[in-house]
């Protein structure tokens, strides 16, 4: 974070790292607070915006992700923080083996999805800095201004990566309002609102500012669904083992498996 705030000024600053155990027990930083509007599962209340003004939010939350693609990892720096070629690989055999190891017998297998992501792989297309986790409620509005971007928030998962598979991701969460009942039950964020784009116009908005190209979207936006899925069953996996009592995760085994099935029908249709 403090060799990509020069470059990216959305990144909080740090005010203190510590190494020291005796604090906490483990390293720590300290990080400015940011004050500002943080979407969630829908507008706030206050927030009002027009059809027109909703996509112009939209654009500008867009445009911050291009622009983190953009900056130049070695010049700041950042390059050590990846593993080199080979990162849509590494992606796709981390989380088909993660999700072996959390599957529980009221889940589907996922056998299907992982083979044909495993099959469907391209090659790298870029290494650049990416998120992972770049989503409305990551990111931080000026509350006087809600078009401008002023911060991005969680960086935990950042690395050097596939800059598609780092939009595949974002995607995952992306529910418009004219999406099945079961995919509106997972919504995170305001995308349904009118005015957002739609996946197909992120994709399409995200290439022309980028560069990047992709001629079939397909394999990213199932990767990213399927890793959402992963994400879910990790964390039904606890409750269904009984290390977590917390009733809001009890419907996390049926989410898993109607991502599942979202998956498969993407597949069916997709022309890879």
């Amino acid at each position: 974070m403090q060799a990509l705030k020069p470059v990216y000024p959305c990144v909080p600053e740090i005010i203190a790292i510590c190494d020291d155990h005796d604090v906490l027990g483990c390293d720590f930083y300290v990080m400015e607070r940011m004050k500002g509007i943080i979407l969630r599962q829908d507008f706030p209340n206050d927030l009002e915006l027009s059809e027109a003004d909703t996509r112009k939010l939209c654009l500008s939350v867009i445009d911050k992700m291009v622009d983190l693609h953009r900056v130049d990892a070695k010049a700041a720096g950042l390059d050590a923080l990846g593993k080199g070629e080979g990162y849509v690989q590494r992606q796709i055999g981390g989380w088909s083996d993660r999700f072996r190891k959390a599957r529980t017998d009221d889940v589907g297998d996922f056998e299907a999805v992982m083979s044909w992501l495993n099959d469907k792989m391209p090659k790298d297309i870029a290494q650049v800095v990416i998120h992972n986790d770049f989503r409305f409620d990551n990111v931080v509005l000026n509350p006087d201004n809600p078009f401008e971007v002023i911060g991005v928030l969680d960086w935990e998962m950042a690395t050097i990566g596939d800059p598609l598979m780092d939009l595949g991701n974002t995607l995952a969460y992306w529910i418009e309002a004219g999406d099945e009942d079961a995919f509106q039950m997972l919504r995170r964020q305001p995308t349904h609102r009118p005015g957002m784009l739609t996946r197909k116009e992120v994709v399409a908005y995200y290439m022309e500012k980028s560069g990047f190209r992709a001629d079939n979207f397909d394999f990213y936006e199932i990767y990213g669904l399927f890793r959402l899925a992963v994400i879910v069953q990790q964390i039904y996996y606890r409750f269904y083992h009984g290390q977590t009592n917390d009733k809001r995760f009890a419907a996390f085994g049926h989410a898993a498996n109607y991502l599942e099935n979202r998956c498969k029908r993407l597949i069916s249709k997709s022309s890879l």
